[in-house]
């Protein structure tokens, strides 16, 4: 019995030290990130498979102190996500030390009447972009720009083609206003859309054959939207890009684990 008795005082004892030296463990915050844009970086449903948004893959680099708040939607125009009230949503729920992953443009230039709801002005543009960077910033959040992807368009030459050229130089005029992070993911995806050719650069959107995929039964020609491959190649681009502008919230990507020997 007085062993008994000895070794439950050692355990109280032991489980109070625990939890004293618990007490002072610091709390990390999970770092927030914050994804604003259209169609090419949104979450989608598993009935839309396989079209992924770049969103999807990209968060998946990181470890769990990350949490990521993909708030994109296809359709939506720098103009249309204020108008919606979607950006007052995403900018009263920040906090010290967020960052907010801000890609707009594809939407922005539709000039065609089917898409006037949603087009905006250069000029518009890069106000709304503005608007974005100060909002974080007043939250002091860490507001990082990101040129619009480029579409697949290749000429007759087999060169890629820029397609988004008066918005992507607008994003590098508000960008050296504000001081803020850039990553031209225009410029880098119209690089690997150029070493990989124009078929193989295929392999990376929405293009599917009739009955290729039960989801698509009568095929797919989209150049704008990718696939689950193209998806996670777009994410590589902008985690580099990252990388190499040594953005500290590269410190939270998963490192991969070592080869066993």
């Amino acid at each position: 019995m007085i062993q008994i008795s000895r070794f439950r005082k050692f355990k109280i004892a032991a489980v109070g030290l625990l939890c004293v030296c618990s007490a002072f463990i610091p709390f990390r915050k999970p770092i927030n990130v914050w994804m604003i844009g259209d169609s090419t970086m949104c979450n989608y449903e598993s009935s839309r498979a396989p079209l992924t948004g770049w969103g999807m893959p990209f968060a998946g680099f990181f470890s769990t102190e990350v949490q990521f708040n993909n708030r994109a939607k296809g359709g939506r125009s720098t103009r249309t996500f204020l108008s919606e009230k979607r950006w007052e949503n995403v900018a009263d729920s920040l906090s010290k030390g967020d960052y907010v992953l801000i890609q707009f443009g594809h939407n922005d230039e539709a000039k065609e009447e089917k898409y006037k709801d949603r087009y905006t002005p250069v000029a518009d543009y890069k106000v709304n972009l503005g608007r974005f960077i100060k909002e974080s910033r007043a939250k002091n959040t860490i507001p990082v720009l990101i040129t619009p992807v480029s579409r697949m368009s290749f000429d007759q030459n087999g060169q890629a083609k820029e397609t988004h050229a008066e918005y992507t130089a607008a994003v590098y005029e508000v960008a050296r206003m504000y001081g803020v992070p850039l990553i031209d993911l225009d410029r880098d995806s119209r690089a690997l859309y150029q070493k990989m050719g124009p078929e193989a650069t295929k392999k990376l959107f929405m293009q599917l054959e009739p009955a290729a995929h039960p989801n698509y039964p009568e095929g797919k020609k989209d150049n704008t939207h990718f696939n689950e491959f193209g998806a996670r190649k777009i994410a590589q681009l902008v985690l580099s890009e990252m990388k190499k502008q040594q953005l500290e919230l590269c410190n939270y990507i998963v490192k991969p684990k070592p080869a066993k020997k």
